[in-house]
């Protein structure tokens, strides 16, 4: 099916909705995000699952999840609105300017996101962008102080807020050859505050009463890699990006489970305030949400090549 056939299928507000619906896993918070009654969210969702002919959503009084059909229509929804929205800015021959200030993680760096940065400056020559390379917890912080326009980072153990760009789970890794002495405390291999990783790897072996210590503090995921190759100690990554050289922690060694990790896309506060038109910004975080299949699979490729 062309993509001019299933912007036509696919009502775009439906999509939107279904998006914030996958963004929560809540219908009642789905609701609040988009100013809507819950009646109209579920009738939204039921409409496009009566379009597609497949069950989007698996849902009782407890919980909400995503089929394996919604997985995919998360992708598709992304690259129908990103269309949608070029093709209005198109013909209102709306003109994108002034200055963008995008935070993004090291971790996404080096993938596909510089071809998606290259087009979106290509698309709109008139805006100057401007790009921060930091801590996930540093952007966060700048974010919130104005500093930043949209970010690009992981999400915030006590911060709801962000759409998601790619879900995985944290994992010990080190070098195959070390061995960890149960009876002396955790060599770890850490960003310097404020990174998340680092509070997420604390709180893990405080709640199971290891004791640890620093070994590693670089703020280059490069400088922390080189030292858990030289096997000064371990460090919680995401799963799915492992470098090459490391492997994960076996389950023997007694380390705490990490939990999960997001990556998402946040909005500052010019957007958040409801200023203007829809801006660089939108249509920025429009491109990267519309590669995020692409994006979320060349994060792997892209540490494996270092």
């Amino acid at each position: 099916m062309s993509g001019t056939t299933l912007v036509g299928v696919y009502d775009p507000s439906q999509l939107r909705t279904f998006l914030a619906v996958a963004q929560t896993l809540s219908f009642t918070q789905a609701a609040r995000r988009l100013g809507l009654r819950q009646s109209t969210v579920s009738q939204h969702v039921r409409r496009l699952e009566d379009a597609t002919g497949r069950p989007l959503f698996t849902r009782d009084t407890h919980s909400v999840e995503l089929t394996e059909d919604g997985e995919a229509m998360l992708g598709f929804a992304r690259r129908i609105l990103a269309v949608h929205e070029q093709a209005a800015a198109f013909f209102t021959r709306t003109r994108l300017g002034g200055r963008l200030r995008f935070g993004a993680s090291e971790d996404f760096v080096l993938t596909r996101l510089t071809d998606i940065l290259e087009s979106f400056r290509r698309d709109h020559p008139d805006v100057d962008l401007e790009l921060t390379v930091e801590l996930s917890g540093t952007l966060h912080e700048q974010l919130d102080a104005g500093k930043l326009d949209l970010v690009l980072a992981k999400r915030r153990p006590e911060d709801p807020r962000g759409e998601l760009v790619r879900h995985d789970q944290l994992v010990w890794i080190g070098s195959e050859r070390l061995r960890l002495d149960p009876e002396r405390p955790v060599p770890l291999i850490v960003y310097p505050p404020p990174g998340i990783t680092r509070a997420l790897a604390f709180e893990a072996l405080e709640r199971r009463g290891r004791a640890w210590r620093v070994a590693c503090t670089s703020g280059s995921l490069n400088g922390l890699v080189a030292a858990a190759r030289g096997g000064l100690g371990v460090m919680a990554h995401s799963r799915g990006l492992i470098p090459p050289g490391l492997v994960r922690v076996p389950d023997r060694a007694g380390l705490p489970e990490l939990g999960p990790v997001d990556f998402v896309l946040l909005h500052g506060e010019r957007r958040a305030a409801g200023q203007g038109a829809p801006g660089a910004a939108d249509a920025l975080a429009a491109a990267i949400l519309a590669g995020g299949d692409r994006l979320r699979r060349d994060a792997s490729a892209a540490v494996a090549g270092r």
